[in-house]
């Protein structure tokens, strides 16, 4: 029986019934109007029964809970029908029974705490209350529940499978000759199904499949993170129909949809994916474990771009004067969470020429074919995989475009368009195969709450990145690049092991990243270690700064990965507002891979990696099966009593800092890059403590050139000081330029939690009592770069 399950907490939801019945594919069909703020269109999805086949007895009741404890109102359906209507008469943009996509319909006269008006209007079906009491109405009907919120359901229809010509093929059974459900759920469940190979024809007829008329419209109902349907009659998930169209439309609220404008003035919509991911922009099942295919065409004005998780590089068709198309695909199966969306004028930018920078060079880094070729078959379900097709295995580089505001046009074609090729080189040289086709990099609009976001075929990344030298831009492309891997295509299955997919980016990126440049081994040690030092005093400040609960890299303990029994869960923090700017889970987890790595050594842990990536791509995994397969590849004598229960002991399941790592780096000398930025902090501690008026034989001062890293480490340590004048912070601007520097380090060192102040003494007569230099440029720098509101500032008070 499922425990209900309280909205009001900051644990966020995930209410599909996954243990009964699992989406395999969907099929998007949708306009975006920039006016109303709204998309608006359609879903069909095409269902395969879960693990768990058994009636629906009392569930409802769980399942079936409104914010407001009301009785749950379902709408009446029209007798299920069988029109003997050619799909060919039905046009493109899916105008069924009178409703049109690309208009606007009836008019959203919802309120604000429901949609049930709006279901009477627009339906027009007489409605009845559908209490949640076993002896009312059917309780013993199977509920299918999605997770859903801020979206306006219009209709929920049944579709006709079987009215598609040439389908008839897939009705396997001869006895079956009559159109019932059973025929049609037969013909899904031979659709759903079909081997790889066939994977164009399958697209092909989920398309068609997706256009058929309904043939029956099913009860519904929503409450504030849920979409319920049901058919009366129907008390199993086996004969549920396995094709089920919805049609709805977002609201400007919605929290999975961002409306703004990008930095050219030009309106724009993307989604963030972010906590509540993709359930205010279609009704879905979130649970990592119903991996899906989708495909999906979005019409919008000619003048716009629409990019998309797809293996396609979509062009646009034009359907009328000022209306375009662009329809994209996928055939791996991935959570419906990955999915995302952006609609806007972006610009593409493309070499100009070709580039002889050493970053820009496509040779091969020194990688062995043989390192990550493994023999045998994939684990994961069946799909056309890269990792068995052997011109993918040694393509380095995969074809890529870069989006942006055509504001922006210069600053990617300076900085990031170079970066990309020898990125995603050292990728491949480090883990082999990617296991996406292409990639699509978005420069993403100002209001973007993060430096980048990874999804299936395409990263967005903030313009932050594009501020400075390469070396911010180069390091978060590695980042997300690596999120390919860990994070895409190998997942986790507990959403909170995040630190499976960002704990393995952050180590990655400095991999990737020294690589890119061809460092020499040396220098590339040099600079990771100088970044470790960097990153083990941001924990520590996370460490003091917030709530130990927050601090667990796996809070669930032996209950993570577990569901209900019908797969509803809830996530721990997963709507606490303070969450999404920690970054324990990327940190704790980077550390722990850093101390693994060691106790192998690189070559033996980095040979490891690209075997676990072979062994787990396409599935989704919890830490103890990436932490088992390793110990099974450490030899006896290095494990020192390494075991998968002291690992969760020590670092997954406790808060603070791991006692092996505070052992680690008590225990670590400062690199050579380090020991530099100490002594030039003890020169600016020097000048800082200079009287105004000084003698006339004093020496200056001469300062080194710094790494961005460098900087970073020397901002952090003077922020330590107990008052800095400013005269010296002019001083200080003046001599690392500081507006023209990496936004990121510069944002870690300044913008820091309510409890980081720095005090600076009134100014003396002759300085500026208005603005001290750094304020001043903190300022200008917040606005230019436009980090996230929920940053704090230094406090500097007078």
């Amino acid at each position: 029986m499922d425990v209900k399950l309280d909205p009001s907490r900051d644990d966020l939801p995930l209410l599909a019934n996954t243990g009964h019945i699992l989406v395999k594919h969907y099929v998007l069909d949708l306009d975006v109007d920039f006016k109303s703020q709204i998309i608006e269109g359609s879903i069909v999805l095409f269902f395969e029964p879960g693990n768990r086949f058994k009636k629906q007895s009392s569930s409802i009741e769980e399942t079936c809970q409104s914010e407001s404890n009301e009785a749950c109102k379902f709408r009446m359906p029209e007798p299920c029908h069988n029109p003997v209507t050619h799909t060919s008469t039905f046009s493109s943009k899916m105008g069924y029974d009178g409703f049109s996509v690309c208009g606007k319909g009836v008019k959203d006269t919802s309120g604000k705490d429901g949609n049930h008006d709006n279901w009477e209007q627009a339906s027009g079906i007489s409605s009845s209350k559908y209490c949640c009491d076993t002896g009312n109405h059917g309780s013993e009907d199977f509920l299918l529940v999605l997770d859903c919120c801020d979206l306006s359901v219009l209709k929920v229809e049944e579709v006709d499978v079987a009215a598609v010509p040439g389908i008839e093929k897939f009705a396997r059974s001869p006895t079956l000759t009559v159109v019932s459900e059973e025929l049609r759920n037969q013909i899904i469940r031979e659709l759903v199904t079909l081997p790889a190979d066939r994977w164009r024809e399958q697209l092909d007829y989920y398309a068609r499949c997706s256009q058929a008329p309904g043939c029956g419209e099913l009860l519904f109902d929503t409450d504030t993170w849920s979409l319920q349907i049901r058919k009366t009659g129907t008390q199993a998930a086996t004969d549920f129909p396995h094709a089920i169209r919805i049609r709805y439309r977002t609201k400007p609220q919605g929290r999975s949809v961002t409306w703004t404008s990008d930095q050219s003035g030009r309106p724009c919509v993307y989604t963030m994916g972010s906590p509540i991911n993709n359930r205010a922009l279609f009704p879905c099942q979130e649970p990592p474990v119903a991996m899906s295919t989708w495909q999906a065409t979005v019409r919008a004005a000619a003048s716009f771009v629409v990019l998309m998780s797809g293996e396609n590089s979509a062009k646009p068709t034009q359907l009328h004067e000022g209306c375009s198309s662009w329809h994209y695909y996928v055939t791996m199966p991935m959570p419906a969470s990955t999915f995302t969306i952006a609609v806007g004028s972006w610009a593409e930018m493309k070499p100009e020429t070709c580039l002889s920078n050493d970053l820009a060079t496509e040779r091969s880094l020194s990688s062995s074919e043989a390192d990550f070729r493994y023999v045998g078959v994939c684990g994961h379900m069946e799909y056309p995989c890269r990792f068995q097709n052997a011109s993918a295995t040694t393509q380095e580089i995969i074809p890529h475009r870069v989006f942006a505001p055509v504001c922006l046009k210069g600053a990617c074609q300076e900085t990031l368009l170079r970066l990309i090729p020898p990125c995603l080189s050292a990728a491949h040289s480090v883990l082999g195969t990617h296991p996406f086709s292409r990639l699509d990099v978005l420069i993403v609009p100002a209001n973007f709450p993060s430096l980048g976001m990874a999804s299936p075929h395409i990263i967005f990344l903030s313009q932050s990145t594009l501020t400075g030298m390469s070396h911010l831009c180069g390091t978060r492309l590695c980042h997300e690049i690596a999120h390919a891997w860990f994070g895409l295509a190998i997942g986790a299955r507990d959403w909170t092991e995040e630190w499976l997919s960002e704990g393995f980016a952050t180590h990655l990126e400095d991999v990737f990243w020294a690589r890119a440049q061809q460092l020499a081994p040396r220098e590339a040690q040099e600079q990771q270690e100088l970044r470790a030092c960097l990153r083990w005093r941001r924990l520590q400040d996370e460490v003091r700064n917030s709530p130990e609960e927050m601090q667990v890299l796996r809070p669930n303990k032996e209950e993570t990965g577990c569901v209900s029994d019908s797969g509803s869960s809830v996530i721990k923090h997963g709507l606490n507002p303070e969450k999404a700017f920690m970054q324990v889970h990327y940190l704790k987890g980077y550390f722990l891979l850093r101390f693994l790595a060691k106790r192998l050594g690189d070559d033996t842990y980095f040979s490891f990696l690209r075997k676990f990536v072979h062994t787990f791509h396409g599935q989704l995994i919890l830490s103890q099966d990436f932490l088992q397969m390793l110990l099974e590849n450490i030899p006896e004598e290095k494990r020192l009593e390494l075991s998968v229960e002291n690992i969760f002991r020590d670092w997954l399941e406790s808060s603070g800092i791991p006692q092996p790592l505070q052992r680690e780096r008590g225990a670590a000398a400062a690199c050579g890059l380090a020991r530099r930025v100490s002594a030039e902090v003890a020169k600016w501690i020097r000048v800082n403590r200079r009287p105004r008026k000084r003698k006339r034989r004093e020496t200056e001062e001469v300062f080194e050139k710094l790494l961005p890293d460098q900087l970073v480490w020397l901002l952090e340590c003077l922020l330590e000081q107990k008052t800095l004048k400013p005269r010296t912070l002019q001083s200080l601007e003046r001599t690392y330029h500081l507006p023209e520097q990496d936004a990121e380090g510069l944002r870690l060192t300044l913008v820091r939690r309510k409890e980081r102040t720095q005090t600076i003494p009134p100014p003396e007569a002759t300085e500026d009592a208005e603005a001290p230099a750094w304020r001043s440029f903190l300022r200008s720098h917040q606005i230019k770069n436009n980090f996230p509101p929920s940053f704090t500032e230094v406090h500097f008070t007078r």
